[in-house]
């Protein structure tokens, strides 16, 4: 059973930076697919980043693309999401997860395992 606990959250104002990260325990990071959700008040959880389980093929939301980086450090089982250029709407709870499975998975129906989450708030 794979455990993650996410940190890195706060609160920062538009145009700032933040780094996320996910730690792992009970397994290995280097066997799953890995992906980032976010979900902001009163709306469903999206889909923001998914890096496939070799590494190799990355997928980001259209909404964050060229601003925020999914990678990974699976010498220290951990995964991280850089975000960069932050814009109010980036506000909400973001969720690491991971997947039994070896694509870059953008649904959270393809995530078996997932972090409690960390509040991101950004103010204007």
């Amino acid at each position: 059973q794979v455990q993650l606990v996410e940190s890195g959250g706060g609160l920062v104002q538009a145009g700032d930076s933040l780094r996320l990260s996910c730690a792992a325990s009970g397994g290995s990071l280097s066997t799953y697919a890995l992906g980032w959700f976010r979900q902001a008040p009163g709306k469903e959880r999206e889909f923001v980043a998914a890096n496939s389980f070799t590494g190799g093929a990355t997928y980001y939301a259209d909404s964050v693309k060229g601003r925020f980086t999914i990678s990974r450090d699976n010498a220290k089982n951990t995964m991280y999401l850089q975000m960069n250029s932050l814009r109010p709407v980036d506000t909400g709870v973001y969720y690491c997860a991971a997947a039994r499975t070896a694509y870059a998975a953008r649904g959270t129906y393809d995530y078996n395992y997932w972090g409690q989450g960390t509040q991101v708030t950004v103010s204007s």
